[in-house]
């Protein structure tokens, strides 16, 4: 390929890199919030965050993205460029699988851990911070890692709005250059190490998260 036409690839990978990044803290955001809201004492919140993980999860990415750039607009009047589209679709569809992590790694924690800080006379704030959300972390991560690469893997449905992410960025040159086996190889390259570099941050960030557990 020319330096124009690899230049294009480059630019491509860096978008799906800053919509994985921006996607990826809204999941977190809406992993946590809901995930948590699952385990609450109210039934109204429990019930109001089960309908939205089981909306979501019920949804295709797809389609939510094509709701989101297309009717989102017309509906509210909000038109968002294809970038925040992208973040708000893959974000909550994301995270209502991520919710499913969090409330299984806080059910997960002894139940005796609970019934001491409740002894304690800790806040329900309290017990999830210094106590449950410190045992439950580290249960999470290796789900959260395979759902970030799935993430991954999820930004390239936003090149249906034109965005020029790296499977956009990829069409483009396979187009110009009117090769396809070469071109999608390079894609598929690229793609796995993102993957691997984020498998490996993951599992740094599990290991130190257990030995902080350990002491």
């Amino acid at each position: 390929m020319t330096t124009g036409l690899w230049q294009i690839v480059l630019e491509g990978t860096w978008i799906t890199v800053q919509l994985l990044v921006y996607s990826a803290l809204l999941a977190a955001v809406v992993s946590f919030v809901v995930g948590v809201a699952r385990t609450h004492r109210s039934r109204a919140v429990r019930f109001l965050a089960g309908f939205y993980t089981e909306v979501f999860r019920g949804t295709s990415a797809l389609v939510m993205i094509f709701w989101v750039f297309f009717v989102l607009p017309v509906a509210f009047g909000w038109q968002l460029v294809p970038m925040w589209a992208g973040t708000l679709a893959l974000g909550l569809t994301y995270g209502a699988y991520g919710a499913e992590i969090v409330r299984g790694a806080l059910r997960s924690v002894d139940p005796a851990q609970r019934e001491g800080g409740i002894a304690l006379s800790f806040s329900p704030w309290q017990r999830l911070r210094l106590i449950l959300l410190p045992q439950a972390v580290p249960e999470m991560i290796p789900s959260f890692s395979n759902l970030l690469i799935e993430l991954l893997k999820g930004t390239a449905l936003v090149s249906i709005t034109g965005m020029g992410d790296l499977a956009f960025s990829g069409n483009l040159v396979r187009l110009a250059l009117q090769e396809s086996g070469r071109i999608y190889t390079y894609l598929l390259l690229i793609y796995f190490v993102i993957a691997f570099l984020l498998t490996r941050g993951m599992r740094t960030l599990e290991r130190r998260t257990k030995a902080g557990v350990a002491r």
